[in-house]
């Protein structure tokens, strides 16, 4: 008995150190990205391999642009659809999780997901889209990481770069061009306002571009706009 405690007291010394090994690995990379544009994500990785399994050939459309030749109506249109209190949190929006919360228990499934914008990147630059608490507990420590590293303007910045906007389509450049045919810098209040629509189901709304739903939630974010802080 004495011998098998000892053995469990390695086992989770062992556990605990490439835990800590992996955090530090993670650190390292957002470091690095605090002033080195990331080239791909874990989650462009993911969609790739889905992607070639139907055409081998598959590649991503993805341009980085500096945050200043992204247009400022798709800055607002983003904040206003996805993180009202950008500027103002620390990583975690408690209250607006909360509703999310009491929204889903309400419809009796998942219809709300209340993840700040610091969150959503941190599951795209590292993470799987697999549901798990072991995911949103990695979440929460990549995003401390981010906002005690990063400022907010770069943290917008990468977002705005590497959020999926369609089937293979990542990235403000790329969705400016494959829907309307422009630069991100020249997207106007309405086109900004339909693609951050687009943003909680974007492969959806890619083939379903004319959908209902998706006018509805324009309009709700034109409105919003105006009072979107940005950083």
């Amino acid at each position: 008995m004495k011998q098998l405690g000892h053995w469990l007291k390695w086992v989770v010394l062992a556990v605990a150190g490439l835990f800590l090994l992996w955090q530090l690995w993670l650190l390292g990379w957002v470091l690095l990205w605090s002033w080195v544009n990331p080239g791909q994500t874990r989650f462009m990785e993911i969609r790739l391999a889905e992607l070639r399994q139907k055409n081998p050939q598959a590649e991503w459309q993805q341009q980085w642009v500096p945050y200043e030749r992204i247009s400022i109506h798709l800055k607002r249109a983003i904040i206003a659809a996805e993180d009202a209190k950008f500027v103002d949190h620390e990583g975690f929006d408690w209250e607006g999780m909360q509703k999310a919360l009491e929204k889903n228990q309400k419809k009796g499934r998942a219809v709300a997901g209340g993840s700040t914008i610091s969150q959503q990147l941190a599951k795209n630059l590292f993470l799987t889209p697999t549901r798990s608490y072991v995911r949103k507990v990695e979440e929460a420590i990549i995003t401390l990481m981010l906002e005690n590293l990063w400022s907010k303007r770069r943290i917008f910045e990468v977002y705005l770069n590497v959020i999926e906007w369609g089937n293979g389509v990542f990235g403000a450049e790329a969705a400016a061009r494959h829907y309307y045919n422009t630069s991100a810098a020249q997207l106007g209040p309405e086109q900004a306002a339909r693609l951050a629509g687009m943003v909680p189901n974007p492969r959806y709304y890619d083939r379903h571009r004319n959908a209902p739903g998706l006018g509805r939630k324009t309009a709700i974010i034109l409105g919003r706009m105006p009072s979107a802080e940005v950083p």
